[in-house]
């Protein structure tokens, strides 16, 4: 089965997450699809725009830890290169691949939008949710730093609401996502399609050229900003390797509390 699933109509595609038994999680496989349709795009003059959207009632759980499965609280080997930083740099390639698309990208959310999906989200240019979507940040709940995303959700909604979101994991429905400035659009759960439509034929009135240049004007606003991909990988790899990330994601697997974690105030 395809990670990812790309259909064509006239000058728009739709690329469709399509790993729905882990809710759209961010598979190695997955990652590396959505990278090379990038490239592709990115090189095609005939196509206008992008849905990025998810199978089966979710959009993005968030990244897949399957192929991370045994380093986890595990200390890397005195001299060996670790695994992990190309892995999760691999991620960051992909978030500024989106970024840099020179086509309109709706992302159209159904569903969990968490994590890595989140950081999906970031690089939008619309974005449409079902009053059913949810969207969080959880990683510091797990014990692991939203590393790749960070400077994505930092440029999406502003440093006061970045830190409230990524430092305490708080989970938004679509509604609160709509106040922050994360979606733009909230629409009955039955009406996400025709909203979609609705959006990209508005997209559509723009003119290929133009639409392009206005989106490299807006990218280069903050092209001054450092490159955080080296850095984010380092830290997201030394973390998962570490036994405060083993403790997290057990207590999570066991639908526990983490260690750290503090009950509500009385």
């Amino acid at each position: 089965m395809a990670s990812l699933l790309i259909d064509r109509r006239h000058d728009v595609e739709t690329w469709t997450l399509n790993e729905p038994a882990t809710r759209n999680a961010l598979s190695d496989a997955m990652v590396l699809a959505l990278f090379e349709a990038c490239l592709r795009a990115k090189a095609d003059a005939s196509l206008r725009g992008v849905v990025l959207t998810g199978a089966d009632g979710a959009f993005c759980a968030g990244g897949s830890l399957g192929g991370f499965a045994s380093a986890i609280g595990q200390a890397l080997p005195p001299g060996e290169a670790d695994p992990l930083i190309a892995m999760n740099r691999g991620f960051g390639d992909l978030l500024h691949a989106l970024i840099g698309l020179p086509q309109w990208l709706m992302c159209a959310v159904d569903g969990p939008a968490m994590g890595g999906g989140f950081g999906l989200v970031c690089c939008a240019d619309v974005v449409i949710a079902t009053e059913r979507s949810a969207f969080a940040t959880p990683e510091v709940t797990l014990g692991l730093p939203p590393a790749q995303i960070a400077p994505f959700v930092w440029r999406r909604l502003g440093d006061a609401t970045a830190r409230q979101c990524l430092l305490s994991g708080t989970r938004w429905t679509a509604r609160e996502a709509q106040a922050v400035g994360l979606v733009n659009t909230v629409v009955a759960d039955d009406a996400l399609d025709a909203a979609v439509a609705y959006a990209a034929k508005a997209l559509g009135r723009a003119a290929p050229g133009a639409l392009a240049a206005t989106k490299q004007l807006l990218h280069r606003l903050h092209q001054h900003l450092p490159d955080l991909r080296d850095e984010a990988a380092i830290a997201f790899a030394n973390a998962l390797r570490s036994p405060e990330a083993a403790a997290g994601l057990a207590a999570f697997a066991q639908k526990q509390p983490a260690p750290w974690a503090r009950g509500d105030a009385s």
